[in-house]
């Protein structure tokens, strides 16, 4: 791994005061995950962020006796990560919270799903619902089948009348196996895997994991290609920026509105097609820089220009429409402590006071020779959220304006493949927050072990803590101002 990650060995009774020593210190852990290690050895791994500039560390750590000692009460956000891992592993975590499956449900003990005899034959979502009792109360269960071209998930609502109780999501139905995919992959070809981890985040995705292969190999990318990396993932920030606003007025019945952000949407997509022959960018980013050389002509350029106009207009007439700030004013708030505990990311975490952005705090690509707009706000809320991506939106097209005029010439790709046994981080800020990928590659040369940390994993996670009491009509507009996707949560 590189200079910007410590990789330390822990002991299991260590951790509890590990994890509070780095809250106290102003950190957060970011994620967990298990691996097969040396002579097939379950290892969990941690992942733990100190703070900005400073390197990332990585603890590693033996179960003792197949069992660890569950961090969900002083770092809540682990709590996910830790099931997901007693669900695939058979790690046991004493004294967790919340002690019943997260993606698969369906058989006894301590069995685990992977790396004893492969895929269990029956795959059962989990079947756990919390308990709301009252004679007034009624369960209402939505999903996992539903109207319209959405992906499959079922959201549980205890309420009474239009006042929603008790809010339980149930998102991992379709067991789609993309960590799995790499496996046995040669390191190389893993970043077509990756672009379709998350259709709508294809850059972000294979960006993290290109990064993560070149931690590995230790190589360098060459600048232009760093540089169109950047450009690249802006790009794909417009794009799904756009898309977001069309769907949040959509959800607050504006009508006109939902059709003109879908509309600059597609254009934005359409000029991706245009510059690199992909709407969503895909099948350029490879380890060691891009497949091919791009241009961008004087057409592409005069087309995002008139791109920034629209989008400014559109903007300002959306926050000039009383009834849609009346929709998001005070909807859906997400407080700033919920949202460090949960491991709320992105825009979600900015809107309730976080500072957080890995291309600032973290650089990479060509990152750290630009000044980047960190937009933030404090009120947690729907309307929160919403400026701050107005003000992203905003500050891609700036960023897009510094790193076009100053693409350099020269090659875009160097060789770049990892040894035997070796292992990299990698991570980008995708239009919905932190992503990061771990690689391991094995004896084998093939990819081992990939392990991903979606931001919408993150955010699924917090999203409930701004349901619960709230009421059946604020709903939809509650989720859509969080940017949620099931497609990269039900990794």
């Amino acid at each position: 791994m590189s200079s910007s990650v410590v990789k330390l060995s822990l002991e299991p009774a260590a951790l509890p005061e590990r994890v509070k020593s780095l809250l106290a210190a102003g950190g957060r852990m970011q994620m967990a995950y298990a691996w097969p290690g040396q002579n097939d050895r379950i290892e969990v791994r941690y992942l733990a962020a100190l703070g900005a500039g400073q390197p990332f560390q990585v603890w590693c750590v033996l179960p003792d006796d197949n069992t660890l000692p569950s961090l969900a009460m002083c770092a809540p956000l682990l709590g996910w990560y830790e099931r997901e891992i007693r669900d695939l592993y058979g790690v046991q975590f004493t004294d967790h919270p919340e002690p019943w499956p997260l993606i698969v449900d369906g058989w006894r003990g301590a069995a685990p799903l992977i790396h004893t005899q492969g895929w269990q034959r029956q795959l059962h979502a989990p079947n756990h619902v919390t308990e709301v009792q009252g004679d007034d109360v009624q369960l209402l269960s939505f999903g996992p089948v539903r109207a319209g071209v959405v992906e499959s998930a079922q959201f549980l609502f205890h309420y009474l009348g239009e006042a929603i109780l008790h809010y339980q999501p149930r998102l991992f139905f379709k067991h789609r196996g993309m960590e799995r995919a790499f496996e046995e992959h040669d390191p190389l070809t893993g970043a077509t895997i990756a672009e379709r981890v998350s259709g709508v985040g294809s850059v972000a995705h294979a960006l993290a994991y290109c990064q993560a292969i070149e931690d590995a190999a230790e190589c360098e990318v060459p600048e232009r290609a760093q540089q169109w990396r950047a450009v690249l993932a802006e790009l794909e920030r417009l794009y799904n920026h756009l898309y977001y606003f069309g769907h949040l007025a959509d959800t607050t019945t504006l009508k006109v509105g939902h059709a003109e952000g879908a509309l600059l949407s597609e254009r934005a997509k359409q000029l991706n097609a245009h510059i690199t022959g992909s709407r969503f960018l895909r099948n350029l980013l490879a380890p060691g820089g891009l497949r091919r050389d791009i241009e961008m002509t004087h057409d592409c350029l005069n087309t995002l220009y008139l791109l920034r106009r629209q989008v400014d207009s559109y903007l300002v007439q959306l926050e000039r429409t009383t009834s849609y700030l009346d929709r998001l004013i005070t909807t859906g708030v997400l407080t700033r402590q919920v949202a460090f505990d949960q491991g709320a990311t992105g825009p979600v975490e900015r809107a309730s006071g976080l500072d957080r952005d890995l291309r600032r705090d973290h650089p990479y690509a060509a990152y750290q020779r630009l000044k980047l707009s960190v937009p933030l706000a404090d009120e947690g809320d729907a309307y929160a959220r919403a400026k701050v991506r107005a003000a992203e939106l905003r500050a891609s097209f700036d960023l897009l304006d510094a790193l076009i005029p100053s693409l350099t010439s020269g090659p875009v790709r160097t060789e770049c493949q990892p040894q035997p046994g070796s292992e990299g981080l990698g991570w980008a800020e995708s239009p919905r927050g932190s992503l990061f990928y771990a690689v391991h590659v094995g004896a084998n040369g093939k990819l081992a072990r990939v392990k991903i940390k979606s931001p919408s994993f993150s955010n699924w996670r917090a999203f409930p803590f701004t349901v619960h009491r709230t009421n059946m009509m604020d709903y939809a507009i509650n989720q859509a101002s969080f940017g949620l996707t099931i497609a990269g949560c039900d990794r």
